[in-house]
């Protein structure tokens, strides 16, 4: 890979991981707009977790999420909160370690557990 092109998805990467903690702080933030709230704080929790809905060992779908879903999460709720909020959020995530979503942790993990449990059930049957 050129090294041109690896130098722009090095900062598209650090510009979404930015933006991810830009969110978490705008899902806190009693100025964002309640839909705003919402999608923000979904989709940086989902980010955030330590824990993948789809792992990536999976091959193609368990980067779908990191390469799709997130940064069209990311999209729909920049689109959501006021520019300059978001200037100010993306400020304060610069100065910000990233935060880890334990919450986020136990959905996906609640998520697969019903997931498996449907699947057993249909199994028996």
């Amino acid at each position: 890979m050129p090294m041109m092109r690896r130098g722009r998805i090095g900062g598209w990467a650090r510009e979404l991981k930015r933006d991810v903690v830009a969110l978490w702080i705008a899902a806190r933030d009693r100025r964002t707009p309640l839909a705003a709230k919402l999608v923000a704080g979904a989709v940086a929790a989902y980010a955030l977790s330590p824990i993948d809905l789809i792992p990536d060992v999976i091959p193609v779908l368990g980067y779908l999420d990191d390469l799709l879903i997130v940064p069209l999460g990311i999209a729909l709720a920049l689109r959501l909160i006021p520019a300059p909020l978001m200037r100010e959020f993306r400020a304060a995530a610069s100065r910000r370690e990233r935060p880890r979503s334990l919450v986020a942790a136990v959905a996906v993990v609640c998520v697969w557990l019903l997931a498996l449990a449907d699947l057993a059930a249909f199994w028996l049957r």
